[in-house]
C-alpha cells in the first residue's frame, strides 16, 4: 500500500542544510550531512553511484527502492538546480514541483501543481501507484503535516550540529505524536524511522 514519507539527512539540531545553501551554492556548509551515501562499502542498488555502509545499505535501498514518485517544493526545486538532467531527485521516479508561481523549463519527469499540497500530495499518489511517495523541503513536509497527509518520517541523522541552516521541521499548530518504528545505528549516522500518529 502506497504511503507518504519524508526521509531526509538532518543535522541532531534539525537542520537539513548549511547556513549559506542556496540556489548556486546547494546545500552550503551542510553538505557533509550526505558523506555517508558516499563513505562506505556497498554500493546502492537504487542510486547509481552511492557507496554506503553495510549497515545503511539495506535500510536506504529499502526505502528508495519503493519510491514511485517525489513532491518537492519550488525553494527545493531551484536551490537543487531543478535536478538537471536528471529530471528528479530519484532516478526513475517522477517529481511534482509544488509551487504558487510557474515553473519554466519543466522536463518530462516533472509536473508543476499550483492549487496546494493537497493536491501535490494527490498527484503524487496518482503517479505513484501502489509506491511511496516522498516528500522534501523542510516547509513543504510541514506544510503536509499540517494537513495530515503524512504517514513516516526518517530522520537519517548526521551527528553535527550545524549551529543554522534550513530546518528540518518548522512551526505546527499543535504537536504531532511520533511512534518509533526503527532506530538503527550506523557509520556517520543514525536512522530512525517513526510513524506518524493519527
Amino acid at each position: 500500500m502506497s504511503k507518504v514519507i519524508s526521509a531526509l539527512s538532518v543535522s541532531v539540531d534539525g537542520y537539513i542544510t548549511g547556513r549559506d545553501s542556496g540556489p548556486g551554492n546547494g546545500l552550503g556548509d551542510g553538505g557533509h550531512l550526505f558523506d555517508w551515501y558516499f563513505d562506505g562499502e556497498v554500493e546502492s542498488r537504487v542510486f547509481k553511484g552511492f557507496r554506503l555502509s553495510a549497515t545503511s545499505a539495506p535500510i536506504f535501498d529499502r526505502l528508495a527502492g519503493n519510491v514511485g514518485a517525489s513532491v518537492a517544493g519550488r525553494k527545493t526545486y531551484e536551490d537543487s538546480g531543478r535536478f538537471g538532467d536528471d529530471g528528479g531527485p530519484h532516478p526513475t521516479a517522477p517529481l511534482v514541483v509544488l509551487s504558487h508561481r510557474p515553473a519554466p523549463d519543466m522536463s518530462g519527469r516533472q509536473t508543476l501543481v499550483t492549487t496546494g499540497i493537497e493536491d501535490a500530495v494527490a498527484a503524487g499518489k496518482d503517479t505513484a501507484g501502489e509506491q511511496d511517495v516522498a516528500l522534501m523541503g523542510g516547509v513543504l513536509v510541514t506544510e503536509a503535516l499540517k494537513a495530515g497527509l503524512v504517514d513516516e518520517l526518517v530522520l537519517h541523522q548526521v551527528p553535527v550540529l550545524l549551529g543554522g541552516g534550513r530546518p528540518f521541521f518548522h512551526d505546527l499548530p499543535e504537536h504531532v505524536a511520533l511512534r518509533l518504528l526503527e532506530a538503527v545505528a550506523a557509520p556517520g549516522v543514525t536512522h530512525l524511522h517513526y510513524a506518524v500518529v493519527r
